[in-house]
């Protein structure tokens, strides 16, 4: 394991230890073009930015590794010894293993959300039309509140919706118009390669957006949908609420979203919930969920029933 150092360049380390540098950390060094105006301090997207090689003016950096790197040292003294967990005779528990990663290659508007079945999870990431140059297509919000979410899951199922700044409250009319009661939200605060807050936003027309919001809905029995008093608390008690609603995570394409959000729905709901994601990329397949998106290559189901009624050649028979 290699960690950056605190003080980010050679030079500032060596400023802060009377002249010499730590050799066992990685620095960043600037990264200055003919075009680069060091007044105007840092890029805020760094590494991301795309115009770096050719006409931004914010400073960039590169990262310099380690000169002395640490090392492993199996005779330290300083080390507890390990636990020889392999001369344990007493069987370990072995948590069941999720199926691998399934993904369909399919326009969402044409799609019968019906034919893949029931979820305990379903993650969206809509194309919300926001007004600005986009690198793919986007929906309107009249497009995204048709969108059939209330056939997707059962009563107590756990929605996530990505939503930007103006899409805010069309977001939870959609999740009403779904039946589901809007609960929380996590709150993505987007930093770049060094950590820093994004302050030169590429989206937002009064304040650059520096945030992503995805908010979190239960699914409500058809029977209490015109109750606002209903108790959402029964249904989901089963929930482990062990994490906070701050990620902090630094941004990489247009619309990718932080990976931590995943082994944090794990934690609340388990590893073997079946999971759906909808508007998802070649980055967002993993274990244990079906990806849906028009940008995916080919599709490719495991579940016999998926996929005899969806018309997917199967991979392996479950």
């Amino acid at each position: 394991f290699i960690s950056y150092c605190p003080n980010f360049t050679k030079t500032g380390c060596a400023r802060a230890n009377g002249g010499m540098a730590c050799r066992d950390q990685a620095h960043f060094v600037p990264i200055v073009k003919p075009w680069t105006d060091i007044a105007l301090g840092d890029c805020s997207y760094l590494n991301t930015c795309h115009r770096i090689a050719t006409s931004c003016k914010y400073l960039h950096y590169d990262i310099l590794p380690p000169s002395c790197p640490p090392t492993l040292s199996s005779s330290s003294s300083s080390s507890p010894p390990r636990p020889d967990i392999w001369s344990r005779t007493e069987p370990m528990y072995t948590p069941p293993t999720p199926l691998p990663a399934q993904w369909i290659s399919a326009d969402i508007r044409k799609l019968d959300f019906r034919s893949l079945g029931k979820f305990g999870v379903v993650m969206m990431d809509p194309p919300w039309d926001i007004h600005q140059l986009l690198p793919y297509g986007t929906l309107t919000d009249d497009e995204t509140l048709r969108m059939p979410g209330e056939t997707l899951q059962e009563e107590g199922g756990l929605l996530l919706l990505w939503v930007t700044g103006r899409a805010l409250e069309v977001g939870r009319q959609a999740m009403q118009s779904w039946g589901y009661r809007r609960v929380d939200e996590v709150v993505w605060v987007k930093v770049n390669q060094l950590g820093r807050c994004i302050r030169t936003g590429r989206t937002g027309h009064w304040l650059n957006h520096s945030k992503e919001h995805l908010l979190v809905g239960v699914r409500l029995p058809s029977s209490s949908r015109s109750h606002e008093a209903f108790d959402t608390r029964g249904i989901s008690a089963h929930w482990r609420p062990l994490d906070a609603d701050v990620l902090v995570s630094e941004v990489r394409e247009t619309s990718r979203k932080p990976d931590e959000i995943y082994p944090l729905i794990d934690r609340i709901v388990g590893p073997n919930v079946r999971k759906l994601e909808i508007f998802g990329r070649e980055g967002n397949l993993r274990p244990g969920w079906i990806t849906v998106g028009n940008q995916l290559k080919g599709s490719r189901i495991l579940e016999r029933e998926v996929g005899e009624r969806v018309g997917v050649e199967m991979e392996v028979s479950r």
